[in-house]
């Protein structure tokens, strides 16, 4: 039996017309298909606007939008600041909102089972599938930890979306509002058992170093124990010299005294779960050991 729950997509998009189309055929393909897709173009240089005014056009219920681009922008703020334009784009928001990477792909039945999920836990706020990611010419699961969603597919209930905005306009955005959701009680989840192929790898656009050292900026910026975070820099150095990129960020950001977030409670809940006592479980699940 199909879901009750309503939903719509909102995807920034910036030179994505390698990707656009496949998404677009995924959407159109599902059992359970969103009352709105909003494709948010901003700065592409690339064919994306004609793409997403074309989709528009096949489409009712595909809405195209623009918004600026900036030249030198803050890692993560076009993301957000898309994201916002197509919130108030929707107006009225359906019971899920989602924010959907362009480079991503999924079964018929995806939406169906994600909003299902819902339904299920009056609590869940915040949830995804789970990623798989191309490895030579295999297809495979990108294992994550605690209650981590992917940010490539980011569904939100309104009620909750309410409690988390506004977003931060920053690189680790889709880790903050996770942790402000914890704190006011909701909980937040990546389905295992609920694939999708994500197209272009973590660090694809910037190189898995510079995106190691971004993550270790992050950490610090949400408030990471620090011998957390040098058991996870080892953890994922032990598989890849670049995982140690980790603990440069993290003392880059330390050695300038750099902002964290202001969200007290939301820090927290962050060292709460990076206690010695929950390390074993985080090991697991970044190994696999996580039930569907």
């Amino acid at each position: 039996m199909p879901p009750d729950l309503s939903y719509a997509v909102i995807t920034p998009a910036r030179d994505e017309a390698d990707n656009l189309e496949r998404l677009s055929a995924s959407l159109a393909a599902q059992r359970h298909r969103p009352l709105h897709w909003v494709i948010v173009d901003n700065g592409s240089t690339d064919g994306t606007p004609n793409i997403i005014a074309a989709l528009a056009e096949q489409h009712t219920w595909i809405t195209s939008l623009a918004i600026p681009g900036e030249r030198d922008p803050v890692r993560g703020r076009p993301i957000v600041r898309a994201f916002m334009a197509g919130l108030a784009e929707l107006g009225d928001l359906p019971d899920v909102v989602v924010n959907l990477d362009a480079d991503i792909s999924f079964e018929p039945d995806y939406f169906e089972r994600l909003l299902t999920a819902f339904e299920e836990d009056p609590r869940l706020g915040i949830a995804s599938g789970s990623g798989y990611e191309l490895d030579g010419t295999v297809w495979r699961q990108r294992h994550l930890t605690g209650s981590t969603v992917w940010g490539a597919s980011r569904a939100y209930r309104r009620a909750c979306l309410a409690d988390v905005l506004p977003l931060a306009e920053r690189l680790g955005w889709d880790g903050t509002d996770e942790f402000k959701a914890n704190s006011r009680g909701w909980s937040t989840r990546t389905i295992v058992d609920l694939p999708f192929h994500h197209h272009r790898p973590e660090g694809g656009r910037d190189g898995a170093w510079r995106s190691r050292v971004e993550q270790g900026r992050v950490a610090y910026y949400m408030g990471y124990r620090p011998s957390y975070l040098a058991l996870r820099a080892t953890f994922n150095g032990a598989r890849h010299p670049t995982g140690f990129g980790l603990l440069w960020g993290y003392a880059a950001e330390a050695a300038q005294r750099a902002e964290r977030e202001p969200d007290a409670g939301a820090r927290a809940y962050v060292r709460r779960q990076q206690r010695a006592r929950n390390l074993p479980a985080r090991l697991r699940e970044a190994r696999g050991g996580r039930s569907g």
